[in-house]
């Protein structure tokens, strides 16, 4: 798939811009705080829904407009698809494809898949297991749907299986009605466990393959998933959580939350027997990060048939030259939007970004 063409008005910096893409390579080049990484985000809200930055839709309209739009043009393999998005100040954001509004956001998750990289998602490895479940989410979920859906009937069965704690005064009313949200939490928990397992064992061989590659092949990569369900995951999965979860009920009354879930879920990380989180040097974690990131494109191609749309965000600043290099093999596998200070030797069409305006330079063609 291919982004083709971007049209964006009063989105962040960008007072009004209208561009077309290469469909390989698409370089932007400017200062700090020109606009590059708010080019990214117009796209990646165009496919998710939603900005990498988990900041307010309001806050993606420029200061001092009561209104912003996003439209983006893709090709696909079998059909084109035309994203709008319109954000309003006064009420929420709406989303159209192909000129028909969708009720639920879920309806857009997947209809252009993209593969996000930034320095900040170094997070990804040497922070929270919040960092590595929303990994496993985001990705899922372009894949399946079904996924996203659970996903959201878990998390409010969640909220609500946490509130009894809070306005329950006792054990034994909790009691009264705690089955209830049991039987639903454990329904989705199991769908969502699955899925994250199949997932992790689906990007190990890409992420080892991506990993050698770029390291030069001086270290293997192991990643585990961690369930937080406290139980295993096989035909009795449903049964043993749902005692675990009354065994457990005492507890989360005191604790006030529930204790067991895919919320407390993970991904292990390992560089030769070696935990990668706690023990990893700073390079190490970077190119485990990226190699994951790899390792979504192509487990993305594998089970939906092309590739995602690829965005770097300023990720040459974080590696070496010879990281680079390898780096830079991988991206003429897919469309690839990258943001950088200064022009490099990449094959692609050059754009220079300057206070919200955007000048395509010139076709550039250097070797590698």
């Amino acid at each position: 798939m291919k982004i083709s063409e971007l049209e964006i008005k009063n989105f962040r910096n960008y007072k009004s811009l209208k561009v077309s893409f290469d469909e390989k390579v698409n370089v932007f080049i400017g200062k700090n705080a020109q606009g590059k990484t708010n080019l990214l985000e117009s796209i990646f809200c165009c496919c998710i829904g939603k900005s990498f930055k988990n900041c307010k839709d309001k806050e993606l309209i420029l200061w001092g407009q009561d209104a912003a739009s996003v439209k983006m043009t893709a090709e696909k393999k079998f059909r084109d698809v035309k994203v709008e998005i319109f954000y309003d100040r006064s009420r929420k954001k709406t989303v159209k494809i192909n000129s028909l509004p969708i009720k639920r956001l879920g309806e857009l998750i997947g209809e252009v898949n993209v593969v996000f990289f930034s320095p900040q998602e170094l997070k990804l490895v040497k922070e929270s297991p919040e960092q590595r479940r929303t990994f496993m989410d985001i990705d899922i979920s372009q894949q399946s749907r079904r996924y996203f859906y659970q996903l959201s009937r878990y998390e409010k069965i969640l909220a609500n299986r946490n509130k009894l704690f809070k306005i329950c005064s006792t054990l034994d009313a909790v009691k009264e009605t705690i089955d209830i949200w049991d039987r639903a939490l454990v329904s989705s928990a199991k769908i969502l466990a699955f899925e994250r397992q199949k997932f992790v064992q689906e990007i190990l061989p890409y992420a080892q393959k991506a990993h050698s590659f770029i390291s030069g092949g001086k270290e293997n990569l192991q990643l585990s998933y961690r369930c937080g369900c406290g139980v295993p995951l096989d035909e009795n999965f449903e049964e043993n959580m749902a005692k675990l979860l009354r065994k457990n009920l005492e507890k989360d009354f005191k604790l006030g939350y529930t204790s067991i879930g895919p919320h407390r879920d993970d991904i292990d990380i390992f560089l030769n027997d070696v935990e990668v989180k706690n023990f990893g040097s700073q390079g190490q974690q970077r190119t485990v990060a990226l190699s994951l990131k790899l390792a979504e494109l192509e487990n993305m191609k594998a089970n939906c048939g092309e590739y995602p749309i690829l965005l770097l965000d300023d990720v040459f600043s974080e590696l070496d030259a010879e990281r680079q290099a390898r780096l830079l093999k991988f991206v003429g596998r897919t469309q690839t939007f990258i943001t950088c200070t200064d022009e490099r030797e990449i094959e692609g069409t050059l754009f220079h970004v300057s206070a919200g305006q955007v000048t395509k330079i010139e076709r550039h063609t250097q070797k590698r």
